[in-house]
């Protein structure tokens, strides 16, 4: 028997209220994956952190949903580092993160609404998707080819692909019903993590978004980093504008809010993303076998 320190901590907040809550786990390395898997199966979070501080300079981070490990999860990295400076005690931090076979560049700062965290996402890889291909996807996300911008379609990956789907209107953003099932079947067909949709203000400096990810577990996830880096890199590709606010979580009563700004290189746009963690008040040792 072993005991284990797992802190909730809400993800993404906007204006000091909602984000994603998301389990962060202090992980001794002892554990097996097949107890980190049950412990995210019982977390009550759609994503468990589990944070390995053996190495106190780059600590190591793996992810975790109920159908298993996840190469990288943007939100559960901020959740992570505010956890970490807020046992620090310290006010700010500047230091790097492993998640998988890469390092990040991380900052951490004490505000009076939670810890700021931003992240250097690496580069973006984009491509054009025609929209013949993505018609099952359409469909399943309960739209019509005349509801999306398909000139604009794209896949985006950070790592690992998902589909960038903008919807002309917000009320048809807010008003979706996707068929999951389904859904998750065209996602696994086409080799997407899921679908990020979103509908862009007029001025493109913010975003309505949501994010479809039922292959991996997550039906709709509250907050998704990843995918707002991948949309500041596609604004950046399209429009050279790389700065967006991304608001998610609305339609499931937690409004979240992730920033994040592209910049092009010699080696490919990369994203830089941020957000604001708050610990909520459940947290403590769990018990594991």
């Amino acid at each position: 028997m072993g005991s284990i320190q797992a802190t909730v901590v809400d993800a993404c907040t906007r204006d000091g209220r909602g984000g994603s809550p998301t389990t962060v786990v202090i992980d001794d390395a002892t554990l097996t994956d097949d107890e980190r898997h049950a412990i995210a199966s019982t977390a009550g979070t759609s994503h468990t952190a589990f944070v390995d501080t053996s190495a106190a300079d780059a600590p190591a981070v793996r992810f975790f949903t109920t159908k298993g490990e996840l190469t990288n999860c943007g939100h559960g990295i901020i959740a992570a580092r505010a956890v970490l400076l807020h046992r620090s005690g310290a006010t700010q931090h500047h230091g790097h993160q492993r998640t998988g076979n890469r390092t990040f560049a991380i900052t951490a700062t004490r505000r009076h609404d939670g810890i700021e965290v931003w992240f250097d996402q690496g580069i973006i890889a984009l491509r054009d998707c025609a929209g013949a291909a993505t018609s099952g996807i359409i469909a399943a996300l309960g739209l019509t080819p005349n509801d999306v911008i398909a000139n604009d379609l794209r896949i985006a990956s950070p790592g690992t692909p998902r589909l960038l789907v903008p919807v002309r209107h917000r009320r048809t953003l807010l008003a979706m019903r996707p068929d999951f099932a389904r859904l998750a079947a065209e996602c696994r067909r086409l080799g997407y993590l899921g679908c990020f949709t979103y509908a862009l203000s007029p001025t493109a400096r913010t975003a309505d978004a949501r994010m479809f990810a039922p292959a991996i577990g997550v039906d709709e996830d509250i907050a998704n980093a990843n995918s707002a880096g991948c949309l500041a890199a596609h604004l950046m590709d399209t429009s050279r504008n790389g700065g967006i606010e991304v608001h998610q979580g609305d339609m499931l009563g937690r409004p979240s809010s992730v920033f994040a700004t592209a910049t092009q290189t010699r080696n490919g746009i990369v994203a830089r993303i941020g957000g604001v963690a708050r610990h909520q008040l459940r947290h403590g040792s769990r018990r594991t076998t």
